[in-house]
């Protein structure tokens, strides 16, 4: 498998060799490592072992895809990656801190400054218009009136919405809507922009739509980690990770992905 200077964790080796060293902080240029990481559910009686060890290096800028069945720890490592839930063993750094021995208030700090989410439901205040609904993480961040103006401006102008900014949900589109909700992910300037199946109330028009404005994203250096169980929406990622049965089974460059994945 060929690798390039850009986006040089291409092969199980060279993924291993950039997380093997256990306690020590990654390489300055990895936004995301998890190493060894185990999650285990306790469903009525019988212990379900989501993620059995998964070890991940993620560098800033990239694009990347998470897939798997139903079953496979694809969500399960969605939540530890978003500081969501914890894991009950292995290490997870996230932008240089090591915040799987945080506790709830540091991990919802971390949440809240280095992760931009995108849900598949909006979640958008109805009543609000775009303006209003991309200033809301800065209200509860304490940013004074005027900059939260100015950032959420900005955010939505990056997502080429910059003329609806007056407008409520109910007068905009579906694709419009997730815009607006990949606005508001922007405005903190996330490390990372962690969307959950970002397309699955999304017809096939609108959802090529909303994957120009991620590759456009990443284009302008957004790391972006997306979960999807769809193969051609995870074909516009830069890298597609597949898991099955809580490890990772594939680790591969967009070229390759077609051929391998399969699912």
């Amino acid at each position: 498998m060929s690798t390039t200077d850009e986006f040089p964790i291409s092969t199980t080796e060279e993924r291993q060799a950039v997380v093997a060293t256990a306690g020590a902080p990654p390489e300055a240029d990895c936004v995301i490592v998890t190493r060894g990481l185990k999650r285990e559910y306790d469903m009525g009686g019988e212990v379900v072992r989501a993620l059995r060890g998964v070890d991940l290096a993620i560098r800033r800028n990239e694009y990347v895809a998470i897939m798997g069945p139903s079953g496979s720890g694809k969500s399960t490592l969605m939540n530890l990656i978003g500081c969501l839930d914890t894991p009950d063993d292995g290490e997870y750094w996230l932008n240089g801190k090591l915040v799987s021995d945080m506790s709830d208030d540091a991990l919802a700090r971390v949440r809240n400054k280095e992760i931009g989410f995108v849900f598949q439901t909006f979640n958008l205040l109805p009543r609000a218009s775009a303006l209003h609904n991309v200033e809301l993480p800065l209200v509860y961040a304490g940013v004074p009136s005027e900059e939260r103006k100015q950032r959420a401006m900005e955010a939505l102008e990056r997502v080429q919405l910059g003329q609806r900014v007056n407008h409520r949900p109910n007068e905009l589109s579906g694709g419009q809507r997730q815009r607006v909700a990949i606005a508001r992910a922007l405005v903190n300037r996330p490390s990372i922009l962690l969307a959950d199946e970002p397309t699955g109330n999304l017809d096939s028009t609108t959802s090529e739509e909303i994957m120009r404005v991620f590759a456009e994203l990443a284009a302008e250096g957004q790391t972006v980690i997306m979960v999807t169980h769809e193969p051609d929406i995870a074909s516009h990622a830069r890298r597609v990770i597949v898991l099955r049965d809580g490890v990772i089974s594939s680790d591969d460059r967009r070229e390759a992905f077609t051929a391998k994945v399969g699912l």
